[in-house]
């Protein structure tokens, strides 16, 4: 079960109900590309199958993640100021570098990475580890590159 905030729930489905409205678009497009004779060689009809492959692939994806996504009590993590939970932003010292940096718990990552914070899933590894965390516990974190460690700074 995959635990989102209620405003990334609400970009899910914002984004599932763009790709079902677009389903007529494409099937228009098919319809007109097919009309222009030989299939073989036609690359518009081609495209255009691709596009609603593709689309229907994002569409079926969308549904079983929202179908297997708990939203989470924003006023229960807010309850719990001093422990991190999906929608904190927390600050963390790496141990050994001293790198400080600002990372946010959700529970789907933006497409776009904001500038001024590192989003990291409730899955990921580091999520994980961060999940109830408070403010002085340092976390193991087991990563590609080796085992690293980070002391919560701050929760915001």
């Amino acid at each position: 079960m995959e635990m989102v905030t209620q405003a990334e729930k609400e970009q899910i489905e914002a984004r599932l109900a763009a790709l079902i409205a677009n389903r007529t678009a494409i099937s228009q497009r098919i319809a007109e590309a097919r009309a222009h004779g030989d299939l073989r060689e036609n690359g518009d009809y081609h495209a255009a199958r691709e596009q609603q492959g593709m689309d229907e692939a994002e569409i079926r994806r969308l549904q079983e993640k929202l179908a297997n996504t708990s939203v989470i009590d924003e006023k229960m993590s807010k309850a719990l100021a001093d422990t991190v939970f999906v929608g904190c932003t927390v600050k963390l010292r790496e141990e050994g570098s001293g790198d400080e940096d600002l990372y946010k718990l959700v529970g789907d990552a933006s497409p776009v990475m904001p500038a001024d914070y590192f989003e990291v899933t409730v899955t990921s590894p580091l999520g994980e580890a961060l999940m109830k965390t408070k403010v002085g516990d340092t976390v193991r974190v087991n990563t590609p590159r080796g085992v690293k460690r980070f002391t919560v700074l701050e929760i915001m």
